[in-house]
């Protein structure tokens, strides 16, 4: 990987994502292919194919990664989907999903009333602002990328 790769992983790491993950990211933003095979990816890190296969499968849950046809290949080719930030940040974002619905649960088994039950509503309810108001954002975004 280049110095700016390992770097964009560094800054991942030190922000939540996982050490394989991110550096797995980085080479899917860094490659100049259009797509990228797991072994290939795994040979560039120097890591085993299990290890960005599980790599592989976070980032696509997130919706920064998806699997893409390559005609004359057997094996499973990978990208970054153009608006994978957007998916990021978008109501396919599993990890906003489970945050509304842990702090619901919290919410139900703290009492509405209690001080934890008011503090899980502050959660509950900034997330779901945050999922109202993401699709208006997104569509700006993506209504200025078209210009």
């Amino acid at each position: 990987m280049t110095d700016a790769a390992e770097e964009l992983a560094l800054t991942l790491t030190r922000n939540g994502l996982q050490r394989m993950t991110a550096r797995v990211l980085s080479v899917l933003l860094f490659t100049e292919q259009e797509s990228i095979t797991a072994g290939e990816i795994a040979e560039r890190l120097s890591a085993s194919t299990g290890t960005v296969s599980t790599a592989l499968k976070s980032l696509g849950d997130a919706g920064l990664v998806e699997r893409v046809p390559a005609p004359g290949s057997r094996r499973e080719h990978y990208r970054c989907p153009d608006d994978a930030w957007a998916r990021l940040m978008s109501a396919q974002n599993t990890t906003v999903q489970a945050m509304l619905h842990a702090a619901e649960q919290g919410i139900a088994a703290a009492g509405a009333d209690s001080v934890a039950g008011r503090r899980l509503a502050n959660m509950h309810d900034f997330y779901t602002h945050l999922m109202q108001e993401l699709p208006a954002v997104i569509d700006r975004w993506r209504k200025g990328r078209q210009r």
